[in-house]
């Protein structure tokens, strides 16, 4: 295994690593979490720590993909693996924040439908010899969902002491690329999609 996909192996086990620093029952065990305020806004030390874990692991998102393709490092397993990755950090979170209520659940369930309609779009076109690239709709859309989940980890900080609530619009904005991307990869696949109707 190369360099490039053990990046992308280890954004992968960072996940879980997350989901425990969210999910443990701190109070269980008798456990306080430390809280920060500013002004009137605060922010617990656990929401830093896996707003660091995150960015860590969006680095390594960016370090595997052009280690790979400035080493020549491009692999079957890495082509497989390295959007499953991403899909996987950015959709847990978004689950994880529904779960806790900080972000609207219908918000969640468009941007994973949208995932999901697009590998089944792109499995089919795989199976006929076909690769679709991924559009600028569809980078427009990751990089606000991963502002969006870093604003959210920070308590919408520093927008929050101005009273603009701009984690929530980065999520809704997410939301809509979500809808426009995934409508342009079917709009783009849409003489295959239809050809056996």
């Amino acid at each position: 295994m190369n360099l490039a996909n053990k990046l992308t192996v280890f954004r992968i086990i960072l996940i879980p690593i997350i989901l425990l620093i969210e999910l443990f029952p701190y109070s269980q065990f008798g456990i306080s979490i430390p809280y920060y305020t500013i002004d009137h806004v605060s922010i617990s030390l656990k929401s830093i720590i896996v707003l660091i874990v995150f960015i860590v692991a969006s680095l390594t998102d960016f370090v595997d993909g052009y280690l790979a393709r400035s080493r020549n490092m491009v692999t079957t397993f890495g082509k497989f693996l390295d959007p499953i990755a991403d899909k996987l950090l950015v959709n847990t979170l978004f689950v994880l924040f529904a779960y806790q209520g900080v972000v609207p659940v219908v918000a969640v369930i468009v941007m994973i439908w949208r995932d999901t309609i697009v590998d089944a779009v792109r499995m089919l076109l795989s199976q006929k010899g076909m690769v679709m690239a991924a559009g600028y709709l569809g980078k427009v859309k990751t990089v606000a969902q991963m502002l969006a989940i870093i604003f959210v980890l920070l308590n919408n900080l520093p927008f929050e002491l101005f009273g603009v609530p701009f984690s929530s619009i980065l999520v809704w904005f997410a939301t809509i690329m979500s809808l426009l991307s995934g409508a342009s990869y079917v709009i783009q696949a849409r003489s295959y999609l239809t050809e056996s109707m």
